[in-house]
């Protein structure tokens, strides 16, 4: 059994991923968009990069390819998903997760270290963390910010589908510890289902200590969970 990391033209975020999942103890392999899921998939990871080159809109074009009907079936037998940065707009386009993302206020692509805090620690990719925990992922994107309709972010809330905000180190949510004016601080957010979600910040990033932190092994060590 495998996890999946979907690789669509300009994806380069999908080697890391495989490394970073293998690091910790996961089979991952990098799978060409146009063949589809295995059917022995017991995980998938939309990565990071610039699928179609970002035309129309970030993850315009990737969220409405053919492999996304296997990805919805995948997610809908409860089969691990997760969307990261552009794969989280990929993921959003495609009615995986609700809502959008769209350009950071600043108007400027954004790379950095960012504290986020956990919203949900009750989902395999938060267990090993605990509700209101204070962690650190590496940001970036020129189109991270999180948008929704007012109502639907109270729905999410209420559901406690909220999986990240960003905050500042003691866990404050400000304007100044919002990087891309995402509303509601929202840095990832879950499907239907616990086991589905998608977050702008780069877990595969952060597994090393000489890359400054290893907070995103526990998120990816939920596909062994």
């Amino acid at each position: 059994m495998t996890v999946a990391v979907i690789r669509f033209g300009g994806s380069n975020c999908d080697r890391d991923a495989v490394r970073a999942l293998r690091d910790v103890g996961v089979d991952a392999e990098i799978v060409w968009y146009e063949d589809g899921l295995p059917e022995d998939v017991s995980g998938v990871v939309l990565p990071g990069g610039f699928s179609y080159g970002d035309y129309l809109r970030a993850g315009a074009m990737a969220g409405r390819d053919s492999v996304m009907v296997d990805v919805h079936a995948a997610a809908e037998r409860g089969i691990p998903v997760l969307g990261v940065c552009n794969g989280a707009q990929v993921g959003c386009e495609a009615g995986l997760t609700p809502g959008a993302f769209t350009t950071n206020a600043s108007a400027r692509f954004q790379c950095e270290h960012v504290y986020l805090r956990v919203e949900n620690a009750d989902t395999p990719w938060t267990r090993g963390f605990d509700a209101g925990e204070v962690i650190s992922l590496p940001i970036a994107h020129g189109e991270g910010r999180f948008e929704i309709a007012d109502d639907r972010l109270d729905r999410l809330d209420d559901e406690d589908r909220i999986l990240f905000r960003y905050c500042d180190a003691d866990g404050e949510i400000s304007s100044g510890s919002n990087p891309n004016g995402s509303k509601g601080a929202v840095a990832g957010v879950l499907g239907d289902s616990p086991s589905t979600a998608v977050l702008m910040p780069h877990p595969e990033r952060a597994t090393l200590p000489e890359l400054g932190g290893t907070d995103g092994r526990t998120i990816l060590a939920g596909f062994g969970a």
